[in-house]
């Protein structure tokens, strides 16, 4: 009866150490664990290496052709922005207001006013930006001509290469008097 000793509590290796189902099993379990964090822990660490690297890269959209924009007259223009978050894909459809001052320049403003987050119209009668929130009114070149907003319209990068009118989306704290990225 002594003899199996070793046989039932598991197997001796040279080294001394035993080798039972329990310690491979944890082992097994261990190196699993380690994979599955790996996996799991590279976007994460992407992310974090991105953002803390401070400068983004300015994504440039092609909004439309110059030529279909009348000039002097505001045009809204709708456009998909492909954005990535660490692994996640997203489409978002954003809109600029887009003034065509000349052949060669062009005005983009966020869509959003700057006093509470409300998205504002053109009106062609008074040829002026009215948000519907609380009132506020803006020029065709951005000021504030009344109401609670506390800066003019925010303008967005715009740039023109070969006819086409391609334009960074950003987007800006409200309710203050600065232009803030947020």
């Amino acid at each position: 009866m002594n003899e199996c000793k070793e046989c039932e509590s598991g197997v001796k290796e040279k080294s001394g150490v035993e080798t039972t189902r329990r310690r491979f099993l944890m082992a097994m379990m261990a190196a699993a664990a380690f994979v599955i964090s790996v996996i799991l822990g590279i976007p994460f660490i992407g992310a974090l290496v991105q953002s803390r690297s401070g400068e983004q890269k300015q994504k440039w959209v092609k909004v439309a052709d110059l030529q279909s924009f009348p000039e002097g007259e505001p045009v809204r223009i709708n456009f998909a922005l492909r954005e990535q978050d660490a692994y996640l894909e997203q489409t978002t459809v954003h809109s600029v207001w887009v003034v065509k001052r000349s052949a060669s320049e062009v005005t983009a403003y966020s869509p959003i006013c700057p006093h509470a987050g409300c998205y504002y119209n053109w009106n062609t009668q008074l040829r002026r930006f009215e948000c519907p929130c609380h009132a506020s009114v803006f020029r065709i070149d951005g000021p504030v001509i009344a109401g609670p907003a506390p800066r003019p319209l925010d303008t967005l990068p715009v740039k023109v290469e070969n006819g086409a009118l391609f334009v960074t989306w950003e987007r800006f704290k409200t309710g203050v008097p600065e232009k803030i990225t947020v």
